[in-house]
């Protein structure tokens, strides 16, 4: 990018610059952790096939010539919260999709559920554009066979504009770029020009080991834990020192995290280690514990001290 950004200066880089914040709103599993990586061209929110991988607001920055998008990665909004840290998750998303210029929902090709109907009821309440991003179009083999399905939808649904996207593939995004930003106000960036995100190194180490527990983890125990990074430092030598403990319910989810002679354990850290050092760019020694703290996906004290926020 040649535009010399200084959001302190708070000076438009040029008339028609656009900037503003896009919620990414969809049900859980829907794409949208994809779709932010996708749109940033940054590996930020971490990904697996797992629904409610995301348990927090990530903030996703893209900035070009034309303006500066931040992206909001929420929380799928689910039904039948009945855990605390569900009802967490969902406060999480609304608060999210509250304060914005625009949202994007999400759904996936040729399929409606209740989640989606919803959220789009949520949605309805907020004076901001909406646009439609239908995701997961490269599945389909006859796309004509989409149209009677997003007629039907059009019906009874009022958007902006709908898009045909493949967060996976990259497909149409350009498209849906261009519509976001048309639709954001004229104003100077809020970040500097090589800024991907507002959240920690702090956060990002714990979310990447989080995410090989959601991948590597059977059923439901993934659910089951959370990290807490309790040391963070950089070692004289250049080397990001970083202690996280596990958080697990109960002592036999302990011994299946650890795994027989440490080997899961050893397996979930290598992999985040990996993650971390592409990311942070220098080379990172990571310690990893495994603790019990019964109930604490039902206590709202611990889930405010492992950082679940609204």
């Amino acid at each position: 990018m040649n535009l010399p950004l200084d959001p302190a200066a708070g000076e438009l880089p040029h008339d028609d610059y656009r900037c503003g914040t896009v919620a990414l709103a969809g049900r859980p599993n829907v794409g949208k952790s994809t779709l932010l990586n996708a749109l940033i061209g940054f590996r930020l929110s971490i990904v697996s096939p797992r629904p409610q991988t995301t348990r927090h607001r990530i903030l996703g920055i893209n900035t070009t010539d034309a303006g500066q998008i931040m992206y909001v990665d929420t929380p799928g909004l689910h039904r039948g919260a009945k855990r605390a840290i569900n009802r967490s998750l969902n406060r999480a998303a609304r608060s999210a999709i509250s304060d914005v210029d625009l949202v994007v929902q999400l759904i996936e090709a040729g399929r409606w559920t209740d989640e989606d109907e919803a959220l789009y009821a949520a949605l309805a309440e907020l004076s901001v554009p909406r646009l439609l991003a239908i995701n997961k179009v490269d599945l389909s083999k006859d796309k004509t066979a989409m149209l009677p399905f997003v007629a039907q939808l059009t019906a009874s649904h009022s958007y902006d504009e709908i898009h045909y996207v493949s967060a996976l593939k990259k497909q149409g995004l350009r498209e849906l770029e261009q519509a976001i930003l048309k639709r954001l106000p004229v104003q100077p960036p809020v970040y500097g020009e090589d800024e991907v995100t507002d959240r920690s190194e702090r956060f990002l180490a714990a979310e990447m080991v989080r995410e090989q527990l959601m991948l590597r983890l059977d059923q439901e125990l993934p659910y089951a834990t959370t990290v807490e990074i309790e040391q963070f430092n950089d070692r004289p030598d250049g080397v990001a020192e970083i202690h996280a403990v596990i958080w697990v319910e109960r002592d036999g989810q302990k011994a299946i995290v650890i795994g027989a002679g440490g080997a899961q354990l050893k397996a979930i850290g290598s992999s985040a280690r990996r993650h971390m050092e592409r990311l942070f760019e220098r080379k990172v020694f990571l310690k990893l514990w495994v603790k019990v703290r019964e109930g604490w996906v039902d206590d709202d004290n611990m889930l405010r001290q492992f950082g679940y926020t609204d």
